[in-house]
């Protein structure tokens, strides 16, 4: 039901380090939580890797271009913050392991690891603005060219934002839990940190989110992953949160991508929200980080005055830079 459809197929988000242009005028005092980080230094200083800001990046970069030195204030805010890097259907299974493998190469290079979001299961998003997994012959046999490209290296992995809430909701899921399982296993024994996505803490009880977690199977989970593409407030996750690990024996992560302002009801496109706290290890009690898995600044969909899923629009990335 939270439409997140990203663009990363091959180059866009895998062009490596570099965020800001040889020779590019660098406006001033671009955000960050690290005080002292300047954009030449800014790679080395993230817990996560950091590429070249996607759609934010592409923005930034123009806004430089064109001397607006207030828009290019605002979206160094996103395009020089680590962002999660998306597989789907749009990523087919003949490309997306050399896709992986660039994405880690970088972020080997970098010294830093990257955070990935697989997302093509079959009934995906139950024909919400997502659009479409893959069938369910195919879907495994596309994990595991992801699993190839990873080779033993370590990215963390988001697995299938809204699979696990929407169990059941919908024609076309297959055996979604077998599906989970056997992905989970094939990404951790790749090498991957697997945070299985459990929605959010307006969706399911914490009973019932752990019932499914464990109907799933915690063997080959590092965790699991809660806000994807939400705007709920980082201290309402962490306490439901909690709740769940104690249950699982789990460890979690928090998209704050977009829940500076905390969550007003609206799930899709809401307006007045802010960035959120910055991607960064945290590792206290189950709490293992905050992650931005949402791109901030894409659209949820077409609703709220908002383009088509995945599509980046100006006005609200500005609006959630502003409001930050």
């Amino acid at each position: 039901m939270i439409a997140r459809v990203a663009f990363v197929a091959a180059g866009l988000v895998l062009a490596g380090c570099s965020t800001v242009p040889s020779g590019s005028a660098t406006p001033d005092a671009p955000w960050s939580p690290h005080p002292s980080v300047s954009p030449s230094s800014v790679a080395t200083e993230w817990d996560f890797y950091l590429g070249d800001g996607g759609q934010s990046g592409v923005a930034y970069r123009d806004a430089l271009a064109r001397g607006d030195d207030e828009g290019a204030r605002l979206l160094s805010r996103i395009a020089l913050t680590p962002q999660t890097v998306w597989y789907g259907a749009w990523s087919p299974v003949d490309v997306v392991e050399g896709y992986v493998d660039d994405l880690l190469d970088a972020a080997e290079a970098q010294g830093t690891p990257a955070v990935m979001a697989v997302y093509a299961i079959p009934g995906l998003d139950c024909s919400y603005f997502g659009e479409g997994g893959l069938e369910e012959r195919d879907y495994l046999e596309w994990v595991e060219a992801i699993a190839r490209g990873i080779d033993g290296r370590e990215p963390w992995v988001v697995l299938e934002p809204d699979a696990l809430a929407q169990l059941g909701d919908c024609e076309g899921q297959g055996d979604r839990v077998g599906m989970l399982a056997e992905a989970a296993r094939i990404l951790d024994e790749a090498g991957a940190r697997v945070y299985l996505d459990a929605g959010n803490s307006k969706w399911l009880s914490i009973e019932e989110t752990a019932s499914r977690i464990n109907a799933v199977g915690t063997d080959h989970l590092a965790g699991f992953a809660t806000n994807v593409s939400n705007y709920i407030a980082t201290e309402e996750e962490r306490a439901h949160n909690d709740g769940i690990a104690e249950i699982t024996g789990l460890h979690y992560v928090i998209d704050t991508s977009r829940n500076g302002n905390g969550w007003d009801g609206e799930w899709c496109n809401a307006r007045g929200r802010a960035l959120g706290e910055a991607p960064r290890m945290v590792g206290e009690g189950y709490l293992d980080a905050f992650l931005w898995v949402k791109a901030p600044g894409e659209s949820d969909g077409p609703c709220n005055g908002g383009p088509t899923a995945g599509a980046w629009w100006q006005e609200i990335a500005l609006e959630l830079a502003s409001n930050a």
